[in-house]
């Protein structure tokens, strides 16, 4: 059996936002395909990233062994690997060059090099895996060891003579629960824990319930797990959930499915799971707004120790959703959020600005939603166009210059938009404050209601940045509206 170095392309520190925020989460994707791996009995490894500076102290790793194979996997349940940041691309460009330079066979597996193939095999790699890609490396490492045919691998991009082939695409996997427990025992769990404790947060792991998403929002691209939807059972989640607390003493999880709890009773089911091993966690997740409306969906949710929802409402316009296929009701943000809160359910939006035929008639509408419910928190982007997807297809046209963010925080409008890049920058600013500001005055309205907390008195003091500010980033912003 062979020798394999896993590793993936996703550095914090080369996104200067995400690394901020001090959460990071290993790279759970590599992990499920180095445990399949060791299972059929090769050796495994992994050179994990996420915390590292450089691609190229992979090469410290090749100065202590030799490997047979160089296997870059990228998380596909971490949905910033989606946006193909040119950051992370040109960090994998390096450790392909440095793989090769190791005598390694190198496969890629991952969202940008399943769009961009060609790219990444003139850059050197031997194999692009396209899609969900765990049978396909095992498949595609057995023909290699027993020098048998590929030609009939599904789901792979090689150069055959110098000429680039591209296999039939392969079926995503329907019984997840065949998969091994992902290889958590390759993860230096401690170095994670450190940079959390800087955030002043609660130590968190990621979880994946699910693969794929059959909703049709046209801007959200599926490369690795498409729009089949197929989940874990509550036992296998649970069994894995009872090992993180054993082996890492970890009590709270972030579940980063696309959507959390889609399949139905599946989240009855995990709780009486929970119940039965006797086992306390919090949580957060993913959802939609009219999923959460379903049934006792909440009441299961808080009964298994759900903390927070973070919903995709992206705009309190109906003709954006409606523009967008986003398939919701901006009542039902509405209705998904008096419920939760009702139930002591944090929830959470997440915002995109800039979609096309967007005014400012649906900019004021979402800006007012945020502030009538004010959610525990909110994260803004401004639409990106994803290869693959009706939106990318509507203004592929425009991405000459630019067709990908450098980092998460870029927020440059890459096509001919409503308004300008600078506007949208500004526009993310003002509607953080004018958040702060009306969280602030509601601290206020009830500060004698319930007893003080420090978050609360902080955000009363706040007010007296975030009132001017948000004054000025008003006038700013319409001086950008004219200039647009």
């Amino acid at each position: 059996m062979s020798n394999i170095l896993f590793s993936h392309s996703y550095y914090y520190k080369l996104d200067p936002k995400q690394w901020k925020n001090k959460t990071p989460f290993p790279p759970l994707g590599t992990l499920y395909a180095a445990s399949l791996m060791r299972n059929k009995g090769h050796e495994v490894s992994l050179f994990d990233t996420n915390l590292l500076d450089s691609p190229k102290e992979i090469q410290t790793v090749f100065n202590q062994n030799t490997y047979d194979y160089l296997v870059i996997y990228d998380d596909g349940f971490n949905y910033l690997t989606k946006m193909c940041l040119t950051n992370m691309r040109v960090a994998c460009f390096e450790m392909i060059h440095i793989g090769k330079q190791n005598n390694c066979i190198v496969i890629v597996s991952s969202s940008d090099a399943t769009d961009h193939y060609e790219a990444y095999l003139k850059k050197g790699a031997d194999y692009i895996i396209q899609g969900e890609g765990e049978i396909t490396l095992e498949e595609l490492i057995h023909s290699i060891e027993n020098r048998s045919s590929i030609e009939n691998i599904k789901g792979i991009a090689f150069k055959n003579e110098n000429q680039i082939q591209v296999n039939p695409t392969r079926s995503v996997l329907l019984d997840l629960d065949q998969l091994p427990l992902p290889a958590w025992d390759l993860i230096d769990i401690n170095s994670y824990k450190e940079i959390w404790n800087q955030s002043k947060q609660e130590f968190t792991l990621n979880i994946a319930t699910t693969r794929g998403c059959p909703y049709k929002c046209n801007w959200c691209a599926k490369p690795i797990y498409g729009n089949r939807y197929n989940a874990h059972s509550p036992e296998y989640i649970v069994q894995e959930i009872a090992y993180l607390q054993e082996n890492f003493g970890v009590k709270r999880f972030w579940m980063c499915d696309d959507i959390f709890g889609l399949k139905p009773n599946w989240v009855q089911e995990f709780n009486k799971e929970l119940q039965k091993r006797n086992l306390q966690i919090t949580y957060f997740i993913q959802s939609r707004v009219d999923l959460l409306l379903k049934e006792d969906t909440i009441e299961a949710l808080a009964t298994s120790g759900l903390e927070e929802v973070w919903v995709g409402a992206e705009s309190a316009s109906q003709k954006i959703l409606d523009a967008m296929d986003k398939g919701t009701k901006v009542s039902e943000i509405y209705e998904a959020t008096r419920l939760l809160k009702q139930k002591n359910i944090k929830v959470a939006f997440f915002l995109q600005f800039g979609y096309l035929t967007e005014n400012q008639e649906d900019i004021q509408k979402t800006i007012q939603m945020v502030k009538e419910l004010l959610p525990d928190n909110i994260g803004i982007s401004v639409s990106y166009p994803l290869p693959g997807t009706k939106f990318y297809d509507k203004v592929k046209d425009d991405l000459k210059l630019k067709a990908n963010w450098k980092d998460s925080d870029d927020l440059d409008l890459m096509f001919q938009g409503t308004y300008s890049s600078n506007y949208y920058r500004k526009l993310q600013r003002f509607v953080h404050k004018e958040y702060r500001k009306s969280q602030g005055f509601d601290y206020l309205k009830n500060l004698f209601n319930s007893k003080p907390t420090a978050l609360k008195l902080k955000g009363i003091l706040k007010l007296g940045y975030y009132i001017p500010s948000a004054f000025w980033d008003k006038i700013k912003l319409k001086t950008l509206e004219n200039e647009s």
